[in-house]
């Protein structure tokens, strides 16, 4: 195949753990889904039963690659892992509600929630990534895999924050502007991928996650 055809997307943020359901800061802290998260992976996986995949990616914190697993249930496909598609790392912000960084870093929880892309959280067990520097690897990583499979359709599992870059990216948006665009659990996204440039061909797909569909599963 030509190295110039286009490469299809699904990208797919984890589903839901329990701190995203208290709103505690998880970034590299290796989370399992809720029960309502398994859920979510479980008709995710269902949704995308007839998809043709020639590739399942996931990051490789367990919410991710658990999510991803459904997706390859009855699928000839392992899944693939790599530490390049985790969330971005907050440092010593992880670990702690968001209430609780606000009272405990107000400086730099404010340079944080005004959107500064050059702006370093503490250091705790990590060291934290700015912005900008997170940006460029996460788009690294989807453009390095969608490189990997030119004409193929892929299923790359992530973070809210690896789909915002996604996002941004094919939408040439401003780092600094806010992030006024849904990233939701088990969201279905797609995009394509020609000569190295990204673009958004479906958005926030989330009907899969129904109340009515969710209770329905085994």
């Amino acid at each position: 195949m030509s190295s110039t055809a286009t490469t299809s997307i699904i990208l797919i943020r984890h589903g839901e753990t329990a701190w995203n359901a208290e709103r505690r800061l998880q970034g590299h802290i290796d989370i399992g889904l809720n029960e309502r998260g398994l859920a979510q992976a479980r008709a995710l996986g269902q949704a995308l039963a007839q998809t043709p995949l020639d590739a399942i990616i996931a990051s490789d914190l367990q919410r991710a690659w658990q999510t991803a697993a459904a997706i390859g249930t009855g699928r000839a496909l392992a899944v693939q892992q790599d530490g390049a598609l985790r969330e971005r790392c907050y440092g010593g912000f992880e670990g702690l509600l968001y209430a609780d960084i606000e009272a405990a870093y107000p400086p730099q929880f404010a340079a944080w929630q005004a959107r500064d892309i050059d702006a370093v959280m503490p250091a705790g067990e990590r060291v934290a990534e700015s912005f900008r520097q997170f940006y460029a690897r996460a788009v690294a990583a989807i453009l390095g895999w969608a490189a990997r499979h030119p004409g193929a359709t892929i299923a790359i599992v992530a973070h809210g924050g690896v789909l915002e870059c996604a996002y941004r990216a094919a939408r040439g948006l401003a780092l600094d502007t806010p992030r006024d665009f849904p990233v939701l659990n088990a969201s279905i996204n797609r995009f394509s991928v020609t000569d190295g440039v990204l673009a958004v061909q479906g958005w926030g797909e989330v009907d899969h996650l129904a109340p009515a569909t969710l209770d329905e599963l085994p």
